[in-house]
């Protein structure tokens, strides 16, 4: 990985396609994929020659599990996201509950965070043994509304912190819910499992709280198959947190039996982290990619009754999903899918709504800008994969649609 930003903005040539050697084509290229499902579909995860080459010098190696490709990985995310540590698990979830472990969440502490998000978010507060809490979203941002964490914070007395989620690239209003926790001193984790590269102000999210949590999905902007990774300025959460997702470990010692804590396996393998670093040098290369896709839609769109995506003023966002919101949401969806075109629905149902949330003491909560959200959010192809011609496909089938109405 290159040392700096300047160089790794420039880089081209690496992870541009799946299976192609290296340079061999570059996001957004005049060429149609040869895809034998979706001819346009909503994810499309690729891995170059490159990739293949150091999984391969990993395999000839023989540290499978958790060696020096994991602690490199580690080190090149934190210097990517300005963090002093960071620290690799198995994929995002454990992640977040790895990070709720260190940062010292205690049985029936109570967290609020987003009604509105993959539901791993509130599931990690359980499994942490905390209680999640459920405050309403900004219904442009579809992020954490701090004025609603406010209200929250007014009904109740036993919140420890605050878990916002930068939900489709774009990242919450940390500075303002920073500031809230600062007020009743709360911690703060940030879910950026679907922010990766997204900025406040020109700094990166995963810099604004105690710490942060990333994940590496094949949809996400960067993949590792799957895979996580927890980063902090803290050193304590840190050390924390390695010894956690190895079985309590002393991370200080030999690194053999000498388990000072309880912990879980929650690594990640050094083949993981061998694909890691290279999508990580292309990471910026992705998202301009994705930015790219995003303003041609956010032109051709513009004159239609179709709600588009915002970016607030100092925010970037790096477009893990394209997400449209009309009221007639099922009926663009079906007609999409009618040109071939793979659209998501992300998320169909608020997490206090779910099944598994029913015991769950805010399960009853009344948040209508996450219900009404879910009932008309629709997502559109966005990823770096997409050729000229598919966005085109995209952009034709939309208007094609709305336009009939």
């Amino acid at each position: 990985m290159t040392d700096t930003e300047t160089n790794r903005e420039a880089e081209t040539g690496i992870d541009a396609a799946t299976g192609a050697d290296a340079g061999a084509e570059t996001a957004n290229a005049d060429t149609e994929p040869d895809r034998d499902a979706t001819p346009v579909p909503i994810a499309d995860p690729q891995l170059s020659a490159d990739a293949v080459q150091r999984v391969e010098s990993v395999l000839e190696d023989g540290r499978l599990a958790d060696g020096p490709e994991v602690r490199a990985f580690e080190e090149e995310f934190a210097a990517y996201c300005g963090t002093d540590h960071a620290v690799a698990t198995a994929n995002g979830t454990t992640a977040l509950h790895a990070a709720l472990e260190a940062i010292g969440l205690e049985d029936g502490d109570a967290v609020i965070t987003s009604p509105f998000s993959f539901v791993a978010s509130a599931n990690a507060i359980r499994l942490a043994g905390g209680t999640p809490v459920f405050a309403d979203i900004d219904p442009e941002t579809y992020t954490l509304d701090p004025a609603d964490v406010k209200r929250v914070l007014a009904e109740r007395d036993d919140i420890a912190g605050i878990l916002p989620v930068h939900l489709y690239g774009l990242p919450a209003d940390m500075p303002a819910l920073c500031d809230i926790a600062d007020e009743h001193d709360l911690f703060v984790l940030e879910d950026a499992c679907q922010a990766h590269g997204a900025k406040i102000d020109g700094e990166r999210v995963g810099t604004f709280g105690d710490a942060a949590c990333f994940s590496f999905y094949p949809t996400k902007n960067m993949t590792t198959g799957e895979g996580g990774m927890i980063v902090t300025d803290r050193d304590d959460v840190a050390e924390r947190a390695a010894s956690y997702v190895n079985h309590g470990r002393n991370v200080n010692g030999t690194g053999g039996y000498d388990h000072v804590a309880l912990g879980h396996n929650f690594r990640m393998t050094s083949i993981e982290a061998a694909i890691g670093r290279v999508q990580l040098e292309r990471l910026s290369e992705f998202n301009r990619a994705r930015r790219e896709n995003a303003a041609a839609y956010d032109e051709r769109f513009a004159d239609l009754p179709l709600e588009t995506p915002t970016e607030p003023t100092g925010s970037r966002h790096v477009y893990h999903q394209y997400t449209v919101r009309t009221e007639d949401r099922d009926a663009l969806e079906a007609a999409l899918a009618d040109r071939d075109v793979g659209t998501g629905i992300y998320y169909e149902t608020p997490i206090h709504h779910q099944p598994a949330y029913e015991t769950v003491s805010t399960a009853a909560a009344r948040l209508p800008h996450a219900e009404r959200a879910a009932e008309e959010v629709l997502s559109l192809p966005v990823h770096q994969g997409l050729s000229t011609r598919d966005r085109e496909t995209v952009v034709e089938a939309v208007r094609d649609h709305v336009t009939s109405q």
